[in-house]
């Protein structure tokens, strides 16, 4: 059984994962990222819709929907891994692979940011 200190111990190794999946995301929503294009485009029309005209909603929601999804499909290499070695909860090791997946993701949008956008 893991002593009140293991476990505080363990959640600020995770509350570190967090941040940098994090971080990772919001880089993956800004406009130089190849993937936001992709929603932002056909985006707009559906919003126009709705009746949100603004193109700094549209950025906004864009780029929300980007780093969101990139946080998800991320996470599908992380919770395959979980299954496979049989594991019950999150630990240090799951949230490292779920960090190098978003790494993985996001490779093209730090391209993207050395390119100049």
């Amino acid at each position: 059984m893991m002593s009140e200190m293991d476990r505080r111990e363990a959640l600020l190794k995770q509350d570190g994962y967090i941040i940098g999946l994090a971080s990772l995301s919001l880089i993956n929503g800004m406009h130089f990222s190849p993937y936001f294009s992709f929603i932002a485009i056909p985006f707009g029309p559906i919003l126009r819709e709705y009746g949100i005209t603004s193109p700094v909603i549209t950025f906004y929601l864009a780029s929300l929907i980007v780093a969101v999804g990139s946080v998800i499909v991320s996470g599908i290499p992380a919770a395959i891994f979980e299954r496979l070695t049989g594991r019950q909860q999150t630990d240090a090791t799951s949230m490292a692979v779920w960090l190098g997946a978003i790494f993985l993701i996001t490779i093209p949008s730090f391209m993207g940011l050395l390119s100049g956008g």
